[in-house]
């Protein structure tokens, strides 16, 4: 919804105003009266949350050259990791003093100050050319996207990685609130500091991709995924913590510029291109449990790790086929 509508009326409107109404569900959240009303107040505030990544990387792909657009991504992608580590942690931590309700307000309460923020530092579009919003036209967008064959192989590889990493995640605190390690909740939590690594590997991907390529960075990254699930399989768990950051780190950078590609490759309506790559990214973390929970009862941490692996291979299949797109690219 908000990639095309974006293409017809602006990027930055959408973005100030969904981020907006995001922080505000979040503070409506707190008083919440039944479980029902909650839910609802949910599926609205996942809604309008889609409105800021849907746009913000087709804002910078019409503002930005190639070369600077690789940065701004790695460095946005960075602000969302470190977005990640903040919700986790502040929102943990006044749950554990007020519980849930104030944890939505302490987290609807950072989302409203980093709006105004936002609200006042964000410039005025210089590129952007509106295009009249047809509902014909959108979908005819969005079935261009997909018959694309170099933006579909960034969509899938954007969509499987995260299905992996996301949900690895989920399936390593079983194991670590289980013996040996018996975890407590706060210190499961702690385990998202991990993202620090995606905070590095996202910042300094667009520095990268400018000297090696885009699509062979992407590669690299898989397989630095590919490596921290391997160190994951240790006893140690100052090892564990290693394996999860160095898969941070290789994630985010393969995510970064498969988002920012999405941006260079996209035949205009990048709103459109952008939004897919985020409907692949999120439909890959929903079904991710579905495709490691029978490799956890196989063998628990040992078969997530093969799971991982057999879809890593997918997409650094993927990643090889888009450094041979990129090198045909520049012998033309």
């Amino acid at each position: 919804v908000f990639g095309p509508l974006s293409d017809a009326i602006g990027r930055e409107g959408i973005m100030r105003i969904t981020l907006l109404l995001a922080g505000g569900l979040s503070l409506a959240l707190a008083f919440a009266p039944t479980f029902e009303s909650l839910l609802f107040l949910r599926l609205l505030q996942g809604f309008v949350l889609g409105g800021l990544p849907a746009v913000a990387i087709a804002w910078m792909g019409d503002e930005f050259d190639k070369t600077a657009l690789l940065s701004a991504v790695g460095l946005y992608i960075g602000a969302n990791s470190l977005g990640g580590i903040s919700g986790r942690i502040v929102g943990g931590g006044a749950a554990a003093i007020g519980g849930p309700s104030a944890a939505f307000l302490a987290v609807g309460a950072m989302t409203v100050v980093g709006c105004i923020i936002f609200w006042r530092l964000l410039p005025n579009s210089q590129a952007f050319t509106p295009q009249r919003f047809q509902l014909r036209q959108a979908v005819g967008d969005l079935l261009g996207h997909l018959r694309s064959p170099v933006l579909l192989a960034a969509y899938f590889l954007g969509g499987i990685n995260f299905l992996i990493f996301i949900n690895q995640y989920s399936y390593i605190t079983f194991r670590l609130a289980d013996a040996p390690y018996q975890l407590a909740a706060s210190g499961l939590g702690l385990i998202f500091l991990t993202y620090l690594g995606g905070t590095f590997g996202s910042t300094v991907s667009g520095k990268l991709a400018g000297r090696f390529s885009p699509a062979r960075c992407i590669s690299a990254g898989i397989v630095i995924l590919m490596l921290g699930t391997a160190i994951t399989l240790a006893d140690s768990l100052a090892l564990i913590i290693l394996g999860l950051t160095i898969n941070a780190f290789g994630f985010f950078m393969a995510h970064s510029l498969a988002s920012s590609w999405v941006g260079r490759y996209a035949q205009g309506a990048r709103g459109s291109a952008s939004a897919l790559y985020l409907v692949f990214y999120y439909l890959g973390a929903s079904i991710g449990g579905f495709w490691l929970e029978p490799f956890w009862r196989w063998t628990q941490w040992q078969g997530v790790a093969i799971g991982s692996w057999l879809l890593l291979c997918v997409t650094l299949a993927i990643g090889v086929g888009l450094w041979r797109f990129e090198r045909r690219a520049a012998n033309t």
